[in-house]
């Protein structure tokens, strides 16, 4: 059965970082592009950053340059999202998809899908 589980998320301080993990099991990532979404209460799903096979990047949303790093390590068959300097306006359900082919910002070009892990940023 193929399946990603996102796992990392939690209550941090604005300021504070946290490393989302997304874990594919079932099949292997690396032909896959995978990208992070995240979803606030209320809002559409937005895309936030993908990482392509070869390693490259993109990240589909401004408020998060500098501030989010996405990479991957196919050994351990999982990409991670590294946040630092979280905002309050950070807070969202994050969620990884994946895809074969290139990145894409919109989440209906996305096969697989996680659970989602919750962020919160509040003091």
């Amino acid at each position: 059965q193929l399946q990603l589980v996102e796992s990392g998320g939690g209550l941090v301080q604005p300021g504070g970082s946290l490393r989302l993990s997304c874990a594919a099991s079932g099949f292997t990532l690396d032909y896959y592009a995978i990208g992070w979404f995240r979803q606030a209460p209320g809002k559409e799903r937005e895309g936030v950053s993908c990482i392509r096979s070869s390693g490259g990047s993109t990240n589909f949303a401004d408020s998060v340059k500098g501030r989010f790093t996405i990479s991957r390590d196919n050994a351990k068959n999982t990409v991670y999202l590294q946040m630092n300097s979280l905002k309050p306006e950070d807070t969202a359900v994050y969620y990884c998809a994946a895809r074969l082919g290139s990145c894409s910002g919109g989440h209906w070009a996305y096969n697989y899908w996680g659970q989602g892990t919750q962020v919160t940023v509040s003091s």
